[in-house]
């Protein structure tokens, strides 16, 4: 009886030292935290990637929007929102010698969770994320 209730609390114990981490981990990349943040990224089609980050900046939130598709030159419609708020509009050139664009916005950070889209489109072209903070 002793030697079953010795293994049970071995396990318990090495389950917890496990699972300590992993708690402690989740409330900050659910936060975006100081130095933390969101991202999404993905094929676009018709070629190309993108990637859309945000991130806490003091009463702010910070934005960053990538489109890459290795050819420079490209003019790109881009759109950004912040809760359905237009924070950015405006056509974009992909330059040298990356072939890409990014766009970088400040927007305040709104009553409860802030989903943060974006979109790009250049003919048939289309990139897009949402992420949300």
């Amino acid at each position: 009886m002793t030697n079953i209730i010795t293994r049970s609390l071995t396990t318990a114990a090495v389950l917890a030292a496990f699972a300590t981490p992993i708690a402690l981990a989740a409330p900050a990349l659910a936060s975006g935290g100081s130095g933390g943040g969101v991202s999404s990224t993905g094929s676009c089609v018709g070629g190309g990637v993108f990637k859309l980050k945000a991130k806490h900046d003091g009463a702010l939130i910070q934005t960053e929007y990538e489109v890459d598709t290795n050819h420079v030159g490209q003019s790109w419609a881009v759109r950004i929102t912040d809760n359905g708020v237009t924070i950015f509009s405006g056509t974009v050139k992909t330059t040298a010698p990356s072939g890409s664009f990014t766009v970088r916005k400040l927007t305040a950070n709104r009553a409860g969770t802030d989903v943060i889209r974006a979109h790009a489109t250049m003919g048939t072209h289309s990139c897009g994320g949402t992420v949300s903070l």
